[in-house]
């Protein structure tokens, strides 16, 4: 067996067990486990910053290290963005049309 289809089936099987899991949790716990994503996508950048500052002139390197933080980076500004919508939800503030009347 070669080593991109081992690395295929543990794609696979990674993706069916995670779907499997997240399934399962209620959505009380669906924000702080979203942070926690967040936190590892941020060791994540490290990651991938460390590798292309030490990849030199490597180029597959350089390319790979440049992807995992583009990826790192999405999902950090998303999981950001999708957690102060859900905290806005929360919040009580006058919309815009309600302070529009009173003026």
């Amino acid at each position: 067996m070669s080593f991109l289809s081992e690395a295929l089936w543990v794609l696979l099987l990674g993706s069916l067990l995670g779907l499997e899991l997240i399934g399962k949790v209620p959505p009380t716990l669906h924000t702080p486990l979203m942070s926690g994503a967040n936190a590892i996508s941020g060791i994540t950048m490290l990651a991938a910053l460390t590798l292309i500052i030490k990849a030199g002139s490597n180029l597959p390197l350089l390319i790979m290290g440049s992807i995992s933080l583009g990826f790192a980076l999405f999902n950090v500004i998303g999981g950001f963005l999708v957690t102060d919508r859900m905290l806005a939800m929360f919040s009580r503030k006058t919309s815009r049309r309600n302070r529009r009347i009173t003026k």
